[in-house]
């Protein structure tokens, strides 16, 4: 492609055009990396800008491919719930976890790299409600994504019973607030 008349390469360096910047940003693409992308494929279009963006952030996934995330479920032991309820109560709390994800950039990211990287789930046993709140504060001060299933209670257990706690991230990171645990 030749340029136009009395341009250099990058004389439109600064300048993106606004269309194709918002239809990115639509996208949930961060807005500096939205211009970047116009920038690079020259203000084509949104989707070449968008298959620019996506191919270079596959691309920076590929040097994360030794870390590993997982999804843990702590289970409140203290509540004797049979294990059809457990079952249930892990799949809030998937579900609960995963729909949070959905909530910030970053946590979609992490999801789509957890997605990626396997999907490796855990259930352990975690002592009583007191101590599935503190694993959920660590978790917390570690910038872990938690969800706490709070039970309707029709069934086994008393309604508001906490009774699974789900948490996501990289595996490390995650074995520092669950490593010591028994698997159920």
């Amino acid at each position: 492609m030749e340029p136009s008349e009395g341009s250099t390469p990058d004389s439109g360096s600064q300048e993106v055009n606004p269309v194709y910047l918002q239809q990115l940003r639509e996208l949930d693409i961060p807005e500096e990396a939205a211009k970047q992308a116009l920038l690079h494929t020259r203000n084509v279009s949104a989707e070449e800008a968008a298959m620019y963006y996506f191919n270079k952030l596959e691309n920076e996934y590929e040097g994360d491919e030794d870390l590993m995330f997982k999804m843990v479920f702590v289970v409140n032991m203290d509540l004797s719930m049979g294990v059809g309820k457990v079952a249930a109560q892990v799949g809030h709390g998937a579900v609960g976890l995963y729909q949070a994800l959905q909530e910030k950039n970053s946590w979609r990211e992490m999801a789509w790299k957890w997605d990626h990287a396997g999907a490796k789930k855990v259930v352990v046993q975690g002592s009583n409600m007191a101590h599935l709140l503190e694993l959920q504060a660590l978790a917390m001060s570690l910038n872990l994504p938690t969800y706490l299933v709070q039970d309707a209670g029709k069934t086994q257990v008393e309604a508001g019973s906490r009774t699974v706690l789900a948490i996501v991230g990289e595996e490390e990171m995650v074995n520092n607030v669950t490593g010591s645990l028994k698997l159920l």
